[in-house]
C-alpha cells in the first residue's frame, strides 16, 4: 500500500492550494477513515482534518471554515482544499488512513497506520 501525497508549494497569503494523496495498492473504500495532518519545525504533528467512510468529516477547530477535505473512491484519491492560507499553515502535510479506527480516536496520529511521505506547504506574508 502507497500513499503519495502532493499539490504542496509555496503561496502567498490569503492564496489556496489543493494537496491530493493518491492511494495505490488498495481501494479507498477499505479504508474507514483518512485524514490530514501537518507538522510544523519544532512542533508536533497535529491532526488537520479527516474524512470518514460515510462521508463524515472532522475539522481542527482552528481551520473550520477554510480548509475542506473530500475523498474521491473513483480516483482512489484524497484531498485538502486549502483557502485563506496563513503564513502559520506552514508545515509538510501528510495524509494518513486506517481499516480499523474508531470514531474517538480519529484526530490521533497513532491510530493511523498508513502513511505519506509528506508535501511541503510554505505560506509567505
Amino acid at each position: 500500500v502507497q500513499l503519495q501525497a502532493s499539490g504542496g508549494g509555496l503561496v502567498q497569503a490569503g492564496g489556496s492550494l489543493r494537496l491530493s494523496c493518491a492511494v495505490s495498492g488498495r481501494t479507498l473504500r477499505n479504508y474507514r477513515s483518512m485524514a490530514w495532518f501537518r507538522q510544523a519545525p519544532g512542533k508536533e504533528r497535529e491532526f488537520v482534518s479527516a474524512v470518514w467512510g460515510s462521508g463524515t468529516t472532522h475539522y481542527a477547530d482552528s481551520l473550520k471554515g477554510r480548509f475542506t477535505i473530500s475523498r474521491d473512491n473513483a480516483k482512489n484519491t484524497l484531498y485538502l482544499q486549502m483557502n485563506s492560507l496563513k503564513p502559520e499553515d506552514t508545515a509538510v502535510y501528510y495524509c494518513a488512513a486506517s481499516e480499523t479506527i474508531i470514531l474517538s480516536s480519529v484526530r490521533s496520529s497513532s491510530a493511523y497506520r498508513s502513511w505519506g511521505q509528506g508535501t511541503q506547504v510554505t505560506v509567505s506574508s
